[in-house]
Parts: structure tokens; sequence; C-alpha cells
């Protein structure tokens, strides 16, 4: 029986046989032990199902975090984010003026206008009204014209009043529970845009970390189920070596401790001991 072993921080990334050497390269044949090279592949697959429709890495090819490895169709997404400015658009339309005055400043400017032409007919109209309360006593105008005279002047004063209201109302912005709902809207319909531009930049496959294209799943114009990867990367930062050590050798390793590593096709490099196995375990039949 034995005790399984695992190193991090292996930078070869090929499926190989391994030769683990305790110690210096010089260690005797007694400290050396046979193990095998494993990898945590990341999967890359998209949330939604999707013909694709770029595949832009090979198999075996370097790729960067953030790098573009493939992209699916996304023409539904992108007339959903199109719609969803389009609601946007609308619903701050609608805050705006839930916020400004209920009639445009040109609306306005007319009634203003009408305000000024009313207050100079109260005021002809009170001159005509102050020379027939004059001249109706000297017996030089009739009392028809000075009842003409005080309807004319009410009237004008009556019509300038509501004029003046017609402005006060113009200028009156929307209540405060309406300008509310009107912003509310605005926040769900920021919320949606979001939503629908997540969607569409999902249909664009990037490398999440630096690393190695392992398999490619799918070829463009082939249609990907949900849940499904596309393409497989293998990060440096997960791949390990597992070997097996004698229960007589076990006391001499410990986490953290440095050993050599050689493979075929491999130059000479270190790692570190990261997990001791808690009990035995029988190690693999050798090839």
């Amino acid at each position: 029986m034995s005790h399984s072993l695992s190193l991090r921080r292996f930078a070869c990334g090929l499926p190989v046989a391994a030769l683990l050497a305790l110690g210096a390269c010089s260690a005797p044949p007694a400290s050396e032990f046979t193990g095998y090279v494993e990898g945590d592949v990341l999967y890359i697959g998209p949330q939604e199902p999707g013909r694709v429709t770029q595949l832009l890495v090979r198999e075996g090819a370097a790729v960067k975090a953030g790098d573009l490895l493939a992209a699916l169709e996304d023409e539904v997404q992108a007339a959903d984010l199109g719609a969803a400015d389009a609601s946007l658009a609308e619903a701050q339309a609608r805050r705006d003026r839930a916020r400004a005055a209920t009639q445009r400043p040109e609306e306005i400017a007319v009634l203003q206008a009408s305000e000024r032409r009313l207050t100079a007919a109260v005021d002809l109209s009170r001159l005509a009204l102050e020379r027939q309360t004059q001249l109706v006593p000297k017996g030089a105008s009739s009392q028809a014209n000075l009842d003409t005279a005080q309807h004319q002047h009410a009237q004008n004063i009556a019509s300038l009043d509501e004029v003046r209201r017609q402005i006060d109302a113009a200028r009156i912005v929307g209540r405060d529970e309406d300008i509310a709902a009107a912003e509310a809207a605005v926040r769900t319909a920021v919320a949606h845009v979001q939503a629908a531009r997540v969607r569409l930049d999902r249909r664009r496959l990037t490398a999440p970390a630096d690393g190695v294209a392992q398999t490619l799943y799918f070829r463009p114009g082939e249609l990907v189920p949900e849940g499904r990867p596309v393409v497989s990367v293998l990060p440096p930062g997960l791949v390990k070596v597992r070997f097996y050590v004698s229960e007589s050798m076990l006391p001499k390793v410990a986490v953290g401790a440095r050993v050599a590593v050689a493979c075929d096709g491999c130059a000479p490099m270190t790692a570190d001991v990261s997990f001791i196995a808690a009990s035995p375990r029988c190690a693999p039949a050798s090839r």
C-alpha cells in the first residue's frame, strides 16, 4: 500500500508519465517515484442553446484571459437589446414629461401674449367706464352706455383672470407620486437593458484565464445545446502531478516540500507537494 501525493505549479501539460525525485536531481534511485499528470480543465460554453458562427481557436493553442474563443448566433439577443433600449427611451421621455411643465414653452408664450392683450383691454375698458361714470350724471351720456361700459370692463377682467390661471396651470409639474412612478419605470427599463446586454455578450465565449485550449467539442454551423461546452481550456495553475510513495518513505515527504520533476519531452523543473492522502491507496499498475 502507498500514499497518494499531489504537486502544484507543474508547468508541463502533457499527459505523460512523470518521474519525481525527492530532494535534488542527483537523489538516489530509491527516492524516485513514477506518477502521472492531471489537469482540471475549464469548460467554456453558452448558457443558452445556439449555433456556432465562429471558432477562433485550435486545439493546443495558447490563449490569454479575455481572448475570444468562439461566437454563437445572436440575432434574437440583439433584437431583445434593441427592444430594451427603445423601452428605456420611452420611459425616460415619460419621466421627463412628468418632471416638466404640463405645456411646452411655446404654448405658454401664446398664453402670455393673450395676457398682455387682455391687460391692455382691461385698462382701456376701465378708462371707458370712468368716462361714462362722469358723463351720465351730467346728461351727456345714457345709462345704457354706462351699463355697457360696466359689462365690458367686468368681462375683460374675467378673461384676464382666466388666462393667468391657464399660465399658472401650464407651469405646474407632475405630482410627486407620478414622478416617482416614472422614475421607477426608468430604473426597471435600465435593468432590462443591462440584462439584455449580458445575454448578448454571453454569445461571445472568451477565455476566463490564461491557458491552453484542450478540446473543441463543436464546429461552426453545429447547434450547441444549453449547458454544453464548446471548448475546454487548461490553465497552468490547474495542472498537477499525482504520484505514490511507500509508507516507509512517507515520513520524508510533507506538504510544501520541494521535489524535482522530469518527464519525456519536458525540461527539468521543480514543484511543491500540495496534498497527501489521509489513508493508503493502491498504486495503479505500471505499464
